[in-house]
């Protein structure tokens, strides 16, 4: 994988959540960082799958957004689970 730049801005597809669940299907983060956290910490599992984080005009699936959480060069904290 070549370096990607966690400090970009970045936006966040959701995916399809729990049926009856609502909740907003976009969002924008500041960082490309704080989206793969959202992405990872804070979605259930599910969700996780069908979400898409947008940079710089490329889109990402669930198995680089646990790429590039899991990461040596990742920026941010870890929630310890």
């Amino acid at each position: 994988m070549t370096r990607f730049d966690y400090t970009c801005g970045a936006g966040l597809y959701a995916g399809k959540a729990i049926r009856g669940s609502r909740g907003p299907r976009y969002r924008r983060f500041e960082t490309a960082a704080e989206a793969l956290r959202f992405a990872v910490e804070d979605m259930a599992d599910i969700q996780q799958r069908g979400s898409l984080p947008e940079v710089d005009e490329a889109r990402f699936d669930y198995n680089h957004i646990r790429a590039l959480y899991d990461a040596p060069d990742y920026p941010l904290l870890r929630r310890i689970k």
